[in-house]
């Protein structure tokens, strides 16, 4: 895939989530709601500044971050849903 956001945009990979429960009852894809995690597969150079100086996304390639449920635009690159979104829709990095 080769697309580069610009400015502070980010380019995520949805994270699949559990579809089977605790006690082993697997659950359809329409009953699931999307998940609100991903990982980051391409950061832009990042926003320019009232002093006009770059400054730098706190996020890099291969973080794994949290997100608002409606956050993004859904892009079809190689058959492959990602999301395009501003780095402050992020919500957090997961660490660990």
């Amino acid at each position: 895939m080769n697309i580069r956001p610009l400015h502070d945009r980010v380019v995520v990979r949805r994270m699949e989530e559990e579809r089977k429960t605790a006690s082993g009852i697997i659950i359809p894809d329409n009953a699931t709601e999307k998940p609100d995690r991903g990982e980051v597969l391409a950061v832009g150079p990042g926003k320019v500044g009232d002093d006009n100086e770059r400054i730098a996304l706190q996020v890099k390639v291969g973080d794994k971050v949290l997100f608002g449920k409606y956050a993004g635009t859904a892009v079809k690159m190689d058959g492959q849903e990602v999301l395009i979104m501003r780095e402050e829709d992020l919500l957090a990095i997961i660490e660990g």
